[in-house]
């Protein structure tokens, strides 16, 4: 089972987090989120990052411009589109790239994963009114179709707690964390991290 820690703000997180056995880290360039990061720091960390833990940048509605404005700069490995970004967007950048939607009673996620077929994958995250995400809210898992044409990131209220019992009901390719092992907003807690990590796997 793979595992992304989002919202990583310091080389010294990032790091600690790799250690763990983290798959990937994220980096919110949404300057609403508590977790945003200033370029000069997702420089630094992506910069310090070990081998074969990849660089995930989350972006909700940005321009053409700030997303080729922050890849000229970082490195990054993937895009991870949070708002209403069409899939013609989401392409164009020469990067794979994750998908989120927020679930809800009614969305056709299987219609969502034809549309945002070149997608690497759906993330499936809480709907919260007005939010993208990092609500720490769960949602019905039971709203996820068994077979989908695309890889699904589970999202939305995962904690060192549920994260087993989350894994057992939907069999996702990954899971993907934030709130759920803070000590507070853009702050993770190393042994939450742990935990969440070796309950995953």
């Amino acid at each position: 089972m793979r595992v992304k820690i989002c919202g990583i703000t310091s080389i010294e997180q990032a790091l600690a987090i790799a250690k763990l056995g983290a798959d990937a880290i994220g980096l919110v360039f949404y300057e609403k989120s508590p977790r945003y990061v200033t370029i000069a720091t997702a420089q630094a960390i992506v910069a310090a990052l070990p081998p074969f833990v990849s660089s995930v940048g989350l972006f909700v509605n940005h321009d053409k411009d700030t997303v080729e404005d922050v890849l000229q700069q970082i490195p990054l490995d993937y895009l991870q589109f949070h708002g209403d970004e069409p899939p013609e967007f989401c392409g164009q950048f020469n990067r794979p790239y994750i998908k989120a939607v927020r679930v809800k009673e009614g969305i056709d996620l299987v219609q969502y994963a034809v549309e945002f077929k070149k997608a690497k994958a759906l993330l499936v995250d809480a709907y919260l009114d007005g939010i993208p995400g990092g609500t720490g809210k769960t949602f019905d898992w039971r709203l996820i179709p068994q077979e989908l044409p695309l890889p699904v990131i589970l999202s939305g209220g995962l904690t060192p707690n549920n994260v087993k019992e989350a894994i057992k009901a939907v069999m996702p390719w990954a899971v993907d964390v934030s709130s759920g092992v803070e000590q507070s907003p853009g702050i993770k807690d190393i042994d939450k991290c742990h935990a969440f990590i070796q309950g995953a796997r």
